[in-house]
C-alpha cells in the first residue's frame, strides 16, 4: 500500500507505516530543513519534498503514480483565523491538505491534529473541515486517541480523523484498541539513563542497566546513548528543582523561592510513577511547562523528551537543540503511529 506523508515533520506518524512491511512510503514533503532532513535520515528510500507545500506542483504529487494512503497534520495555528480571512486557499494550510487530498484522490487519509479543533469557531471550523473532506466522495472517522493506551509514556491527546473513499468504503473505520490500561510510568520510561545533573552531559556514562520492560525493550535499539545532556541552569533555578518533591509545583516552595511569575503548572516537577503530561517543544525549559525530572531534579534532556513520545534511542534528530526540542514536541508518537497503521492494515485485509 503506497503512502505520502505531508507536513511530515522528524517523522513520527510516518514511523508506525514504516515498520509495517504492508506499506511503503513513497514521498513526504515538509517546510522545516531540520525537521525535513531528520525524517530523511530515519527513513533514506523515502523521496522528500522540502518545499513550502504551497510550492508543490500537481506533477510532484503524481510523479509516483497512485498512492493509497495519505497522512497529514496540518499545524494548528493555521486554523486560527480560518473563517476572518475568509479561507484563503493560498495561505491556509488545511486548504493546502486538502488540494493534496484531491490530487492523490488515495483510497484513505489520516488528518492528525490538536483537539481544540473540534472546539475552534464553536465547533463551526470543524464542521467545515468535514464537510470539505465529504464533498469529495469520503466517509469520515473521527475519535480522540490518547497516546498512553498505547504505551507512550505520556498523556497525549490528539483528534485522528480517518477518511474513506466512498467506492471502497464498507464500514465504519475501527480505531486501534488501546494496549495499555495501565500507563507506563517515567520510571519505566527513563530509569535507565543515567544520574546527571543541570549542565551535565551523561552520554560517556552509558545506560544504567539492560532493558527490563516492554518499552524499554521498544525503545532501547542503539548500543550507544547519544543526546543524554541537561540543559544548563542558574544556581536559583537548581534550588528550586532540587527543593520541589515528587509531583510538587511552584506553590510548594517556600516564599523566598516562589517564581514571581508563571503559570500553576510552570516551575513544577512531573511524577515519577505516572506518565509525563503532554510533551512540547518546551519540555526542558521548567519556566514552561512541567517537565523537572523527578529523580534527578533538573531540565529534561533531548533523549528523555524522545523516549516521552517514545522515539527509540536510535532515531536521529538534526540541527540545534532548539530544533530538535521543537520536532519532538511537534511529533506523533511513533507507538501511536504504529497503532494507527495496524488499524488501516486491518481495515484494508477485511474489505480485500
Amino acid at each position: 500500500m503506497k503512502v505520502a506523508d505531508i507536513f511530515c515533520g522528524a517523522g513520527g506518524l510516518s514511523y508506525g507505516f514504516s515498520v509495517n512491511s504492508f506499506f511503503q512510503i513513497v514521498f513526504a514533503n515538509d517546510i522545516d530543513k531540520d525537521a525535513i532532513k531528520s525524517y530523511s535520515l530515519n527513513h533514506p528510500k523515502v523521496n522528500i519534498y522540502h518545499k513550502n507545500i504551497n510550492k508543490l506542483n500537481e506533477s510532484e504529487i503524481l510523479n509516483f503514480g497512485k498512492i493509497d494512503l495519505l497522512l497529514g497534520g496540518p499545524p494548528c495555528q493555521s486554523y486560527s483565523t480560518l473563517g476572518k480571512r475568509q479561507m484563503d486557499e493560498r495561505a491556509n494550510l488545511f486548504q493546502e491538505y486538502l488540494r493534496v487530498l484531491k490530487i492523490l484522490h488515495p483510497k484513505i487519509f489520516i488528518f492528525e491534529n490538536v483537539t481544540g479543533l473540534l472546539s475552534m469557531q464553536k465547533g463551526e471550523l470543524f464542521k467545515y473541515i468535514c464537510s470539505e473532506f465529504e464533498k469529495i466522495n469520503y466517509i469520515i472517522n473521527y475519535n480522540i486517541l490518547n497516546a498512553a493506551s498505547y504505551g507512550v509514556p505520556q498523556i497525549r491527546e490528539r483528534l485522528i480523523v480517518v477518511g474513506i473513499r466512498k467506492d471502497v468504503h464498507y464500514k465504519n473505520f475501527i480505531f486501534p484498541q488501546k494496549t495499555h490500561d495501565e500507563f507506563v510510568s517515567l520510571k519505566e520510561a527513563l530509569d535507565d539513563l543515567p544520574f546527571i545533573q543541570s549542565g551535565e552531559n551523561g552520554n560517556k556514562k552509558g545506560y544504567r542497566f539492560d532493558p527490563n520492560n516492554a518499552f524499554l525493550h521498544f525503545v532501547r535499539k542503539s548500543k550507544i546513548l547519544k543526546e543524554h545532556s541537561s540543559p544548563k541552569n542558574n544556581a536559583h533555578l537548581i534550588k528550586i528543582m532540587q527543593t520541589l518533591k515528587d509531583g510538587e509545583g511552584k506553590d510548594s516552595l517556600p516564599l523566598e523561592l516562589q517564581p514571581k511569575s508563571g503559570y500553576c503548572n510552570t516551575y513544577a516537577k512531573m511524577w515519577w510513577n505516572k506518565p509525563a503530561p503532554t510533551i512540547t517543544r518546551n519540555f526542558a525549559t521548567p519556566s514552561s511547562s512541567r517537565c523537572i525530572h523527578p529523580r534527578d531534579s533538573r531540565a529534561l534532556s533531548i533523549r528523555e523528551g524522545a523516549r516521552l513520545q517514545s522515539f527509540p534511542d536510535n532515531y536521529i534528530f538534526h540541527g540545534s537543540d532548539t530544533s530538535k526540542k521543537l520536532q519532538i514536541g511537534n511529533a506523533v508518537p511513533p507507538l501511536l503511529s504504529i497503532a494507527l497503521a495496524n488499524a488501516v492494515k486491518n481495515y484494508i485485509y477485511k474489505e480485500i
